[in-house]
């Protein structure tokens, strides 16, 4: 994979058909001084996130836009190779549930991403960030959310050549738009895959607690290792935990450990979300945990394919796989996995810090901030 980056040109717009239907795609070049007065020269009260990589702030174009900025943080090896493969793989997508490429800014010593701005911000802001107690995230849009996710990775498993695989999906990398619609985003770690190969062996890249077993372990990395990122998601939309949760004195335990007993005695309704308050579909949950119990099978080849999880949500079946309620395999990482979790010990601050997202969770009054305070010199 080449990760070249041209600086030239204007603005690019392109109709693109696909299986999902015609997606229109646009981005083009920005100057570092144009995103500096965006983002109202990258004041912290615009920041929207901060990770790894560096921080993610909010902007206003010239002509009204709302974008997020992605500012890379050091310019090394590693990071130079992240953003190219971002802006590489963001050029090449184009479905309605992954988020698109907006534009980029290469300068010297400057490196930043340009995405359109989700007013909801991400899945993890809703089940378990400042909008969790507000419940907006009832079933109907659990399913959505669902449903349009798995859409999206089924566009990069067969419908971009080469095909591609994510690598890194999680709550706080599912973004939602004004409609609660799911966009797949953040694609640094992401892995382009050469007609004809079914795997690859790789450095890991990802987020503990979504990992296949195969891939934490041994670096095996395959379209079927974001299945079972995508059936940890599903546990995580249909129950609100978290993929790992801490109990007291100090323990670990994985949202497989904690659904294995209660899907093998066929407690379903105790699985669901208390917050739902009892709001759902029964025979959606049904469906919803035993797809996500196919995904997470500890074995690759007994996981179902994207095609197969897309079919199953909707209703549909599928000859080899008919699925009634059935067994999980609960998976545990061993305790040097298990001590690299959570990067900070103090749980009021895992979600901020922790979810490394395009949108990671903020404080709700920023969040607010460019829609109440509208013309005022704290928005660029």
């Amino acid at each position: 994979m080449g990760s070249s980056i041209s600086c030239c040109g204007s603005e690019r717009v392109e109709e693109v058909p696909t299986s999902f239907g015609v997606v229109h795609n646009s981005w083009r070049i920005f100057t570092y001084k144009e995103l500096h007065a965006a983002t109202n020269g990258f004041n912290d009260d615009n920041k929207l996130g901060e990770g790894g990589f560096g921080s993610v702030y909010w902007g206003r174009t010239n002509d009204g836009l709302q974008i997020a900025v992605k500012k890379l943080k050091a310019m090394n090896s590693k990071a130079e190779m992240e953003f190219a493969v971002e802006v590489e793989v963001l050029g090449r997508v184009r479905h309605k549930n992954l988020l698109g490429l907006r534009g980029y800014c290469v300068g010297d010593d400057q490196r930043l991403i340009v995405y359109d701005y989700m007013p909801n911000l991400s899945l993890l802001s809703h089940l378990h960030g400042q909008f969790a107690v507000e419940v907006q995230l009832n079933w109907q849009r659990r399913m959505k959310i669902a449903i349009g996710s798995a859409e999206g990775l089924l566009y990069l498993h067969r419908e971009v050549a080469p095909h591609i695989i994510h690598r890194d999906i999680k709550a706080s990398n599912v973004l939602l738009n004004s409609d609660f619609e799911p966009l797949v985003a953040d694609f640094g770690f992401a892995k382009l895959i050469p007609e004809g190969v079914s795997h690859m062996t790789t450095r890991v890249k990802g987020t503990l607690g979504y990992l296949a077993p195969e891939y934490a372990m041994w670096g095996k990395v395959s379209e079927s290792c974001d299945v079972y990122s995508f059936g940890i998601l599903l546990l995580e939309l249909v129950t609100g935990r978290k993929p790992i949760e801490k109990l007291p004195g100090g323990l670990k335990r994985t949202i497989t450990e904690w659904a294995e007993p209660l899907i093998t005695n066929g407690r379903l309704r105790d699985l669901v979300d208390p917050k739902l308050r009892g709001n759902f579909d029964e025979n959606q949950v049904k469906q919803t945990i035993n797809v996500a119990a196919l995904c997470v099978q500890s074995e690759p080849e007994k996981r179902p394919n994207m095609k197969q999880v897309v079919n199953l949500l909707k209703g549909y079946e599928f000859e080899e796989k008919k699925v009634t309620a059935m067994r999980i395999d609960s998976i545990k990482y061993n305790e040097e996995l298990l001590a690299l979790d959570q990067p900070s010990d103090d749980d009021d601050h895992d979600d901020a810090t922790a979810s490394y997202g395009v949108f990671s969770a903020i404080e709700v009054q920023k969040m607010k901030d460019p829609y109440m305070r509208g013309d005022n010199k704290n928005i660029g």
